[in-house]
């Protein structure tokens, strides 16, 4: 079910994936399946979280990423991928720990969806 999201959240999510590099889920499960050092983060809600996430992913909500990221991942150097329902939510998440110093940040197009939708692999913690 698509959700309609308001024309002031869109034009947000448009102006921050101008300064934020995306990833397709074909090049994420690549780098995954070559165990590939990255850390995946996903920032959906705890209840989207609990419902299946991606493996090797960790969770930190879009609520409090901006707070937790730097005791989680101190180095500003580290290659995070971050991903949310849909890639917009990740979209202004990577906006922000760009704006915090990280500088290798991307951003799962078509999100936690997307990557459902091409039949990749799903865990429940």
């Amino acid at each position: 079910m698509a959700k309609h999201h308001s024309p002031g959240f869109l034009a947000l999510v448009e102006e921050a994936k101008k300064r934020v590099k995306e990833i397709s889920a074909a090049e994420l499960k690549h780098k995954l399946d070559n165990g590939e050092k990255f850390h995946l983060v996903d920032v959906r809600e705890s209840e989207e979280w609990v419902a299946g996430h991606l493996p090797r992913a960790q969770h930190f909500c879009r609520g409090i990423i901006e707070r937790d990221i730097e005791t989680a991942i101190p180095d500003p150097n580290a290659e995070i991928i971050l991903y949310c329902g849909g890639g917009f939510r990740s979209a202004l998440s990577a906006d922000n720990l760009q704006k915090m110093g990280y500088k290798r940040v991307l951003s799962l197009v078509g999100g936690w969806r997307g990557w459902t939708e091409a039949g990749l692999p799903t865990e429940k913690t």
